[in-house]
């Protein structure tokens, strides 16, 4: 399936209008980790920046990132989405994280 841009466009905002309506039960320990903040220095794409549905990560001036554990919908991507292998997700502990509506 091939989309046009404002096609596109419009999926993309569909989708963060959905994860307005996302709640968590926020823990103070966080299940995600980057296991080493130079590692993302080397990294020119910030494939996590742009992959993650819930856009926990955001690239700062430095060069590195930064990341908000609070947004995240636990999809599992996290280990996936980094080249280097440089991000160590968990699930939340129980009962924590993300709570979805229909189980």
């Amino acid at each position: 399936m091939v989309f046009s841009l404002p096609e596109l466009l419009n999926l993309v905002a569909k989708v963060e209008e959905k994860l307005g309506l996302v709640t968590y039960d926020i823990d103070t320990t966080s299940h995600i980790e980057v296991k080493d903040l130079e590692v993302c220095k080397k990294c020119k794409a910030k494939w996590c920046t742009h992959l993650c549905p819930a856009k926990v990560y955001e690239p700062k001036d430095d060069g590195t990132i930064t990341f908000n554990y609070e947004n995240c919908i636990e999809c599992g991507a996290a280990p996936y989405i980094c080249p280097y292998g440089n991000i160590r997700w968990v699930p939340p502990r129980g009962g924590k994280g993300i709570i979805y509506r229909y189980g």
